[in-house]
């Protein structure tokens, strides 16, 4: 699919900040912020206290590094740009070879028929994947392997049965008072693992004008729809032209309440959010987002910046975590990937066990491995750091939770419990009356 790149109207900065910033980095983002929060809903007396905001210019050594490398002449301010990052993402296997040494089977999955999905990553991301380790985690989660091409018993290129849930194209209504909707296909960077591999990146699904009106139609027309999730491909990277536009049209509709978007943005392409995209975007409050981040390697100061913003706007952030084989399947990694999303002002808010997709056998873990590391959360950390481990039945059942066995039995008018050390409760269910 071709790309087509409509560069947004630039921002123009006081001269003041130009040279504190430097002309190679883009200016910190605060003062916007709180420009725009001025002009907008009255705020209380009192005193406010505002951290101060992750600078906009390169801090991970990694990214540092890479860009070294393989981009020595782009200035930081190009490199910080979403829209360069985009059209210049790695999607060619002679890409791939100046960057990383392949192994066999990843080579493979280029020599053989084509894969489903396609190679598509941003110079930012490919930026934290090892040159040299096939088994890195963020290298298997992005790099195509011979794996993909075999199919085993159980496995559906639509495991959730969206395509027989969708009453007009794009709209996905499983649950009575929710609906998905997509707006594209288009991913910055695509995950090896992802649920619409069978559409995503074929260029199947535009966010035309006609097709969402009928999407809009349907959702005008079912008032029991109060909760809109929007989909794809990841929806930041339209336009804030076409994106504010549907967030628009959907806060016109009554019923809907709450407007949802699910996005990896933050963890592939930080960049993309930028001053202009976060004003837009409270604009529509309530406005929540399902961010997806993997593993603790994509908590970069980057990825910080991004959710600070994000989070200043006022919008919630959650996480939602797919368990994946030689990724995340361990309970150290695990931890340090919760610990990191709540740094960032990230809760997270599932952890999926991973769909049966065709050819994803070799990134599906037991179920038994996700309830340890459940285990292994609940009690030992936050609360707030403890996901909920889910199953999204196949076929369109929707989203299962499981969780250890706490209730070892009852006994009598007891509800025996162990709790997080193995340890034995009994708490008395009825309220019954002591003789005195």
């Amino acid at each position: 699919m071709q790309l087509i790149i409509k560069r947004n109207e630039q921002l123009t900065d006081s001269p003041t900040q130009a040279v504190q910033e430097g002309e190679d980095e883009p200016p910190d983002p605060s003062p916007c912020l709180e420009a725009a929060s001025s002009i907008s809903t009255p705020q209380p007396a009192g005193r406010i206290v505002r951290f101060p905001a992750q600078r906009a210019g390169i801090l991970s050594p990694a990214v540092r590094s890479f860009r070294k490398r393989h981009f020595p002449s782009v200035p930081t301010k190009l490199w910080n740009d979403w829209q360069w990052q985009t059209s210049h993402r790695i999607r060619s296997l002679a890409q791939l070879e100046r960057m990383i040494t392949l192994s066999e089977e990843e080579r493979a999955s280029f020599s053989r028929s084509a894969t489903v999905l396609p190679l598509g990553i941003t110079p930012y991301y490919m930026s934290l994947v090892s040159p040299i380790d096939p088994a890195q985690p963020i290298r298997r989660t992005v790099i195509p392997t011979a794996h993909e091409m075999v199919r085993t018993v159980g496995e559906a290129d639509d495991p959730l049965g969206e395509d027989g849930m969708s009453p007009v194209p794009g709209l996905v209504h499983r649950y009575p008072d929710r609906v998905l909707l997509l707006l594209s296909d288009f991913c910055s960077t695509y995950c090896r693992y992802c649920t619409r591999s069978r559409v995503v990146g074929h260029g199947a699904i535009h966010p035309s004008r006609n097709r969402l009106e009928r999407a809009f139609a349907y959702i005008e027309q079912t008032p029991s729809i109060r909760d809109v999730l929007l989909s794809g491909g990841d929806p930041l990277m339209l336009g804030e032209e076409k994106l504010s536009w549907i967030l628009s049209r959907l806060r016109q509709i009554s019923h809907v309440e709450i407007v949802r978007i699910g996005t990896k943005v933050p963890a592939v392409l930080p960049q993309r959010i930028t001053p202009r995209l976060v004003r837009m975007l409270r604009q529509y409050h309530p406005l929540w987002m399902s961010l997806h981040f993997t593993h603790p390697d994509e908590c970069t100061p980057e990825a910080l910046r991004a959710c600070s913003m994000l989070a200043d706007a006022g919008i919630p952030l959650g996480s939602q975590t797919v368990l994946l084989k030689g990724v995340n399947d361990n309970l150290e990694t695990m931890r340090s990937l919760v610990h990191n999303l709540l740094k960032m002002r990230v809760r997270p808010y599932y952890l999926y066990q991973c769909d049966p997709i065709t050819g994803s056998a070799h990134f599906r873990t037991p179920i038994e491995k996700g309830l340890e590391i459940i285990r292994g959360l609940r009690g030992f950390t936050s609360g707030y750091a403890v996901p909920t481990y889910v199953v999204d039945a196949p076929g369109g059942g929707g989203k299962i939770p499981l969780m250890p066995d706490y209730v070892v039995c009852r006994e009598n008018d007891a509800l025996v419990l162990r709790n997080y050390e193995s340890r034995i409760y009994r708490y008395p269910e009825t309220g019954n009356i002591l003789n005195s």
